[in-house]
């Protein structure tokens, strides 16, 4: 027997097909392989279609009587009308013209995509082999999408741009088995006989030549002569076109709140005086005579913090993360069955890398997530760090959250593999102060060094907003983290760039992070001894990533209906 669905999960099938259509790198990173042998074409008319297309998809959406729905479908059908009108007004703004920085891009992620790609028989392998083959023009239809942003006013700043030839340049090889890209073909599965894998990698090899390194080569010849030349000294997304106007969304669109920048730098500026105060208070815990500014120095320069190997620092945050899985029934009820591992961030990222980012695996387990650790310049790297950072990234932060998300398996795909910018990095902030519940920065340096991390979350409302909006300079930016985070200046110019050239993004860990523990307090005072942590968790959790709105009128269901049961 067929089932029928309402026009409703209709809409949302046909709303996810066509977006893996349009995206087949998504498809592929959402484990749906119907598109593995094929690259995005990135032409500029095709956005301007598949905006055309939401439109579309959104007025179908208000056809529907919203108030005939089942009370889980209401949910689904409002948070489906967020998403989709915030994508049709993101394609308004044409950020689709300012593809790539040395903090991001296509030309950092195309070489990451085999780890996301299945490869357990032959025709996994021609269609990576495939994608390889299509890279040069895949490139070449970027270089067109630049001229076109530098012929319209979409012009990089400079400093986004720094070092960005050293990323090019390490694709551009002459042994393609030295390639990054080569890997899948040093190790095949013992199903593919020896003829095959002879077959494959000689098809492999011809591909990076052929494609891959020349398509890199034109990027790298287009970005030292037309698009280095062009660039802006200037930082502020208020000089693109419509500037203020898409700065403005950008603040709806990752915090999923009506807020002013102004709004939003106050609010930094008040967290960075509370905290500031809590690290005074903790400084004097240690000892230190000094002032702040010295012990800054002396955490970013002292030895004792810093490991000399990879594999030393990889080995400490593995022993952290370990020691949190044990403690997490104490936090919830419901973890995740997916699994996750820890990896290096590849050579030829990681000097303009973050410290350290995860990738979600798949909800039907045939992918574990990944949190990848940067292992370059160890200097730079301290010790103090690695609790925050690993309860951040791994558990129980963005691993737990998104593996449950993507275990939801009576949700629409949109509910399980999208969301809240706010929620998720939001929840992920507010997990390393959950270490301090279950026995962890019992180290005065490690504790520094988490609050050392929400103290960075709070100057990026500052100096965000402050770049984008209220004309700071980047200097000024990095000043700013410098005087009030033990971060090393790599890291902060890492981060500042990467702000300058992602405007809006580093608004919602904050932010987000404030709404959960604005509502965890709530709950705790509405319920006193009948609150439950580790029911609130799953209040928070079990529905994915939704707005903060949203979440807020969850919580307030949640708390009414425990006092009719009582």
């Amino acid at each position: 027997m067929i089932m029928t669905l309402s026009p409703l999960h209709q809409l949302f099938d046909d709303q996810w097909d066509a977006w893996m259509h349009f995206d087949p790198f998504m498809a592929t990173y959402v484990g749906d392989s119907r598109f593995n042998d094929r690259l995005p074409s990135v032409k500029d008319d095709n956005y301007q279609a598949w905006r055309e297309q939401l439109i579309g998809f959104h007025h179908r959406l208000l056809e529907i009587d919203r108030t005939s729905l089942t009370p889980s479908d209401q949910l689904n059908y409002d948070l489906f009308d967020h998403l989709v009108k915030n994508e049709i007004a993101e394609l308004s703004y044409n950020p689709q013209r300012l593809p790539i920085s040395r903090s991001g891009g296509f030309h950092i992620s195309f070489p990451d995509i085999f780890q996301v790609m299945p490869f357990v028989n032959e025709q996994d392998y021609q269609n990576y082999i495939s994608r390889l083959s299509a890279f040069k023009s895949y490139a070449l239809e970027n270089i067109e999408m630049m001229r076109l942003g530098l012929r319209t006013g979409y012009l990089p700043p400079r400093c986004t741009l720094v070092d960005i030839d050293q990323q090019l340049k390490a694709q551009i090889v002459t042994d393609p088995t030295a390639s990054a890209l080569y890997q899948p073909f040093t190790n095949f599965p013992a199903s593919i006989g020896e003829s095959s894998r002879k077959e494959l990698s000689q098809a492999a090899q011809k591909a990076i030549l052929n494609s891959v390194a020349p398509g890199y080569g034109a990027l790298m010849q287009f970005v030292e002569q037309e698009y280095l030349p062009a660039a802006r000294e200037s930082i502020a997304s208020a000089e693109l076109p419509d500037g203020d106007a898409f700065y403005d969304h950008r603040i709806y669109y990752y915090t999923s709140l009506h807020l002013t920048a102004e709004q939003v730098h106050r609010t930094g500026l008040d967290e960075v005086h509370r905290i500031r105060s809590e690290m005074d208070a903790l400084i004097k815990k240690t000892g230190w005579t000094g002032d702040m500014a010295h012990f800054l120095e002396f955490l970013r320069t002292d030895p004792r913090f810093y490991v000399n190997t990879p594999e030393t620092l990889l080995e400490k945050t593995a022993l952290v993360l370990k020691r949190m899985d044990g403690e997490l029934p104490r936090l919830f009820k419901t973890l995740p069955r997916l699994p996750y591992g820890i990896r290096a961030i590849p050579d030829y990222s990681a000097p303009g890398e973050t410290s350290a980012y995860y990738n979600p695996g798949l909800g039907d387990g045939t992918r574990a997530g990944v949190y990848y650790v940067n292992t370059y310049d160890l200097a730079s790297r301290p010790l103090y760090e690695i609790e925050a950072l690993s309860l951040h990234e791994a558990v129980p932060g963005h691993h737990l959250q998104l593996a449950l998300q993507a275990e939801l398996a009576d949700q629409p795909m949109f509910r399980r593999y999208t969301g809240y910018t706010s929620f998720v990095e939001g929840w992920a902030l507010y997990s390393e102060r959950l270490g301090l519940e279950v026995g962890f920065y019992t180290d005065p340096y490690s504790d520094f060094g988490r609050l050392s991390y929400e103290m960075w979350r709070a100057c990026r409302l500052v100096v965000d907003t402050g770049m984008h909006a209220l004309g700071w300079t980047r200097q000024q930016a990095i000043d700013h983290l410098v005087e009030n985070t033990s971060s090393t200046l790599l890291n902060i110019v890492n981060e500042i760039d990467r702000y300058i050239a992602w405007p809006g993004q580093a608004l919602a860990y904050k932010i987000g992070e404030l709404k959960i523990r604005e509502l965890r307090k709530h709950a705790e005072e509405k319920l006193g001894n009948r609150f439950n942590l580790r029911e609130f968790h799953d209040v928070l959790l079990l529905s994915g990533a939704v707005p903060l709105d949203v979440l807020d009128r969850m919580v307030e269901e949640w708390i009414a209906g425990i006092h009719v049961q009582a």
